[in-house]
């Protein structure tokens, strides 16, 4: 099983796009959250384009999570479901609660994760890439794409049981 996960794309076309290029074929992708808009304490970014970011995803077999930057008008223009602010997905060995993560705490998260009985915890928001072990979850945040705060665009992969972190090569951000 190979599964791509990406998160605070922020409207970046180009590393959305460098995102999914780099993840590969998978058997499931995992957006958790911020799609589209770069958010009010984000600054536009040179890869800004979110009208080509929302035409290239539409089609696009890919499970979104609602981030606090998502709207209603992002799930018209993509054509997507992007309205749940959490999910449960359960692929073979995996069992994955993913959220955002912006409405509640690590702790939070780490037990509603433990009564869905999931063994991974996915969440974004932070744009900083985590991958740990605590209380018999794995616990993954895959960074941002577009908006590092951690000092590398990043996406995850999960393949052969094992999760890794993608850096990507960055554009001009600024």
């Amino acid at each position: 099983m190979k599964i791509g996960v990406l998160s605070d794309t922020h409207g970046s076309y180009q590393q959305s796009k460098r995102a999914l290029e780099a993840l590969g074929p998978c058997d499931h992708i995992i957006h958790l959250g911020d799609v589209l808009y770069h958010g009010p304490r984000n600054p536009i970014h040179a890869s800004y384009q979110p009208a080509q970011l929302a035409r290239y995803l539409e089609g696009k077999k890919i499970h979104f999570i609602r981030g606090n930057c998502d709207s209603d008008v992002d799930c018209m223009v993509t054509q997507q479901d992007i309205y749940h602010k959490e999910a449960f997905f359960h692929w073979g060995e995996l069992k994955i609660y993913a959220v955002h993560g912006y409405e509640e705490s690590l702790e939070e998260r780490i037990q509603k994760a433990k009564e869905k009985g999931a063994n991974t915890l996915l969440f974004g928001h932070s744009h900083k890439k985590l991958l740990e072990k605590r209380q018999g979850l794995t616990i993954v945040n895959p960074g941002s794409t577009t908006l590092p705060k951690d000092g590398s665009p990043s996406c995850a992969l999960y393949q052969d049981g094992v999760w890794t972190f993608i850096e990507l090569k960055e554009t001009e951000l600024g």
